[in-house]
């Protein structure tokens, strides 16, 4: 252990205890309006990780120099920062999620309940599946923004909102499975154990489907009496023009693109550049897009890349140490500290780890990635969109947590059994 590895362990759990507490910094700012600035700034959970990774680089640059310091932030790859900033904003736009809006509304009206519920219960059940197709960045911001009238509201008892939270994190995580690109942990092995779409469906993905029916039927079953339907849309939005078939399927295919590009940052890049000209090109027929939210998401998780980075000292030798059994549990409860696909990727680096294991682990991986914000990917995604609908408009982690633990309890069970 080299010094600069145990600053780097030691400013890595500052950063989860500032995870914790940045509710806490919420009422600070409050209380002391003379800084509240300050105060909120830090209480920004996005803003966390990537806080505390510049303090890593300037005590980097401390001990070792400033040119180790350079390379070591230009040395982490942060095509996953970039992809979900980028899938986030064209997956928000209004003719993406107006299209969606309407399918699901029309398959709402098939089923004999209240639209409003059939609504809730998809999108906590049908779309988190669809993040297997679309990724689960994009899943997570389509389900964020559907949901968000519906139970992320005045009106709706706090703790109902985070029993949501949980659903909706950890069925994103599990709903991923059932192909071989969609899931970041499952990316993060795909090719170096040779797991196609195939292998992912059969051994993944029908278990993790019965866990999101499971835990989005339940929800929804006690959100019921607490479900209104949706406001009437505002003066503004009625004026707003009808979206053209043509301009939706441009969006689609924007969206496409981005998705099948997603490991070749330079190309989704270029067409995200695309995508803003022509989303300026027509702008009657846009919401302003979520340009801040992605922002605040990729400098998330780009403090996470560079913080986590630090990590591998210690975690890779529990991992390589553990039994298939103890590699699960220990995986479910180290990805609420770390993010899952990095916990995954060092699984990949073992030489002649089993079969066994390497389900384990991926599955371990995966059921606990609802558990904390920084556990999967497109958390930060899901916190940035929905964290208004909360009490002084920040989630807690505590609260998160909570939400979230009958949930994972239920897609452990599933991978397990």
């Amino acid at each position: 252990m080299q010094t600069i590895q145990l600053v780097g362990a030691i400013l890595f759990g500052l950063a989860l205890l500032h995870t914790f507490a940045a509710k806490s910094f919420e009422v600070l700012s409050h209380r002391h309006p003379r800084h509240a600035g300050l105060f909120h700034l830090l209480g920004e959970v996005e803003v966390v990780f990537g806080f505390w990774a510049f303090i890593l680089i300037i005590a980097m640059a401390l001990l070792s120099g400033g040119d180790a310091a350079i390379q070591y932030a230009e040395s982490r790859q942060y095509t996953e920062p970039l992809f979900v900033f980028t899938v986030m904003v064209v997956a928000a736009s209004r003719p993406v999620l107006d299209i969606m809006e309407r399918m699901l509304l029309v398959l709402a009206r098939l089923l004999p309940m209240r639209a409003e519920l059939a609504l809730v219960w998809f999108g906590l059940a049908l779309v988190p599946l669809t993040g297997s197709l679309i990724t689960e960045p994009a899943a997570m911001t389509l389900a964020a923004l559907m949901l968000a009238p519906l139970i992320f509201r005045d009106g709706m008892p706090e703790w109902l909102k985070y029993g949501a939270l949980g659903v909706l994190f950890v069925n994103v995580s599990i709903g991923g499975t059932l192909t071989a690109y969609a899931a970041p942990p499952v990316l993060m092995v795909a090719s170096t154990w040779q797991w196609d779409s195939a292998f992912m469906a059969t051994h993944f993905g029908w278990k993790a489907s019965i866990a999101v029916l499971i835990n989005a039927t339940v929800i929804t079953f006690v959100l019921r009496k607490h479900l209104r339907a949706p406001a009437a849309p505002s003066a503004d939005v009625v004026a707003a023009p009808a979206v053209p078939l043509t301009v939706t399927a441009i969006h689609l295919v924007f969206l496409a693109a981005v998705v099948v590009l997603g490991h070749h940052p330079v190309l989704f890049l270029g067409i995200f550049m695309l995508f803003l000209g022509f989303t300026q090109a027509y702008q009657r027929y846009q919401n302003p897009l979520i340009i801040k939210e992605g922002l605040l998401v990729g400098f998330f998780l780009a403090g996470l890349v560079v913080l986590g980075g630090m990590q591998q000292w210690w975690l890779q030798p529990i991992v390589e140490s553990l039994p298939p059994v103890a590699l699960f549990f220990s995986a479910l409860g180290l990805t609420a500290i770390t993010d899952n696909a990095a916990l995954t990727y060092l699984g990949s680096l073992i030489q002649g780890i089993s079969a066994q294991s390497q389900y384990m682990l991926v599955a371990g991986a995966v059921a606990g990635g609802g558990l904390t914000v920084i556990a999967n990917a497109p958390n930060p995604a899901g916190v940035s969109l929905l964290r208004r609908g909360f009490q002084d408009e920040s989630i807690g982690a505590i609260g998160l947590l909570a939400g979230a633990l009958a949930p994972t309890a239920v897609a452990a069970l599933a991978f397990l059994l």
